[in-house]
């Protein structure tokens, strides 16, 4: 993307938006397919691995070049981001499980998907929770002193596609 220094950094804010957006989309039309069984277990098992690898990659691109970016502009900003890397901590814990119980699943056709759903119930609570507060602390360092030093391809495009 080609923008001027101001537009491009006032666009880093929204592209973190609707990254942020994408990202519950994909959760929500999973949780409803374990939910409504509206695809088959094998595909749901699919789309389940595909997230928690578009999650873990948005959050390694956030933890290994944008929060520094930011902290090179706002070091005041240093309590925030390591609060914000604590939750990949607990985010990552989680992805760990669904992660393991999509793996089991994908061994065993008929597998109970319920618990990768009541995983994904509390994922998505924190995942909010976390995704608001991001983007309400950090989008004035990043619409007015972040660059891009590469960090944003990761952060912005998933290449864990689920749809």
């Amino acid at each position: 993307m080609a923008f001027p220094h101001g537009d491009r950094t006032v666009a880093f804010s929204l592209q973190l938006q609707r990254a942020h957006q994408e990202l519950r989309r994909r959760v929500r039309e999973i949780r409803a397919g374990i939910g409504n069984h509206t695809l088959p277990d094998d595909v749901l098992v699919h789309h389940c691995l595909a997230f928690c690898t578009a999650l873990t990659e948005h959050h390694r691109g956030e933890d290994d070049g944008m929060f520094a970016d930011v902290l090179r502009a706002r070091p005041d900003l240093a309590p925030t981001v390591a609060k914000l890397v604590e939750d990949h901590g607990w985010i990552t814990s989680i992805l760990s499980r669904v992660s393991g119980l999509a793996a089991q699943a994908a061994q065993s056709p008929g597998a109970d998907l319920e618990a990768i759903g009541r995983e994904l119930d509390g994922l998505t609570a924190i995942m909010d929770s976390h995704f608001n507060f991001e983007e309400r602390v950090l989008s004035e360092a990043l619409d007015r002193t972040t660059s891009d030093t590469g960090w944003s391809d990761p952060v912005f495009r998933f290449r864990g596609g689920t749809g």
